[in-house]
């Protein structure tokens, strides 16, 4: 109550963790209990979709990025890639599905941000799984637009996915050690993201730096002073 006038309840927490239903022309109440059932779905919905939106994308993301400059990795990273990302796929559709159901079963309460985020990852990673069967060769005049359609989806993919981890724990309002728990698995992924970013840029502008190295040799023999095409060169030139 609010003075004389009844007032309004958050719509998360404990509030939401029991019910009743009562005949306001016979007075009567039935119908109290618990609702472990709906907090569980609600529970299960959560877990799904952190663990596949909120991890297992990222993760994937990171096989594609990080493991593909290693030569001896390929294409073991590929196919690690594709077993990520289609798992996290199908758990989110799992995801996806149990919050379907919670919103049938919840008509008059609704998530609007949650709720439509939700739904631009489930047709982001719908359209995910049609790029993969759609991959052009690495030759194909295509393939560069193709490469820009699938980060962006990608990387869309997973910043959405983040947010909407933390707007669904902000609506569940589960003990605050889940909150702590999903936050070091970010800062565990950014870590090393960052770290891997760093060695993966020192093997590329290592490989070009021997890449060009190797030309020059080749270009021109500086013991007898002939160039790579068979031709002597002057001593001062």
């Amino acid at each position: 109550m609010s003075g004389a006038n009844p007032g309004r309840h958050a719509l998360g927490g404990e509030n939401v963790k029991s019910m009743a239903t009562i005949n306001f022309v016979s007075g009567e109440a039935g119908g109290t209990g618990s609702t472990d059932s709906g907090l569980g779905t609600r529970n299960t919905h959560g877990v799904l979709n952190a663990v596949s939106w909120g991890t297992l994308m990222p993760l994937g993301a990171m096989m594609a990025r990080y493991l593909k400059v290693f030569k001896a990795a390929d294409p073991a990273w590929f196919y690690l890639h594709v077993a990520t990302q289609t798992s996290a796929y199908i758990v989110g559709v799992a995801g996806f599905a149990t919050g379907i159901k919670l919103g049938s079963e919840s008509s008059g309460i609704t998530w609007s941000d949650h709720r439509n985020i939700g739904i631009v990852l489930f047709i982001f990673g719908t359209l995910q799984v049609f790029a993969l069967l759609l991959r052009p060769k690495k030759d194909h005049k295509y393939r560069l637009y193709w490469n820009i359609y699938h980060h962006s989806i990608g990387y869309s993919t997973i910043i959405l996915s983040i947010i909407n981890v933390f707007k669904g724990l902000d609506i569940l309002d589960p003990a605050e050690k889940w909150k702590k728990i999903y936050i070091g698995i970010l800062i565990f992924l950014g870590f090393n993201a960052a770290m891997l970013e760093a060695f993966t840029w020192y093997i590329v502008i290592k490989r070009k730096r021997a890449a060009a190295h190797d030309k020059h040799s080749h270009g021109v023999n500086g013991t007898n002073g002939v160039n790579g095409y068979g031709a002597r060169t002057h001593p001062n030139v």
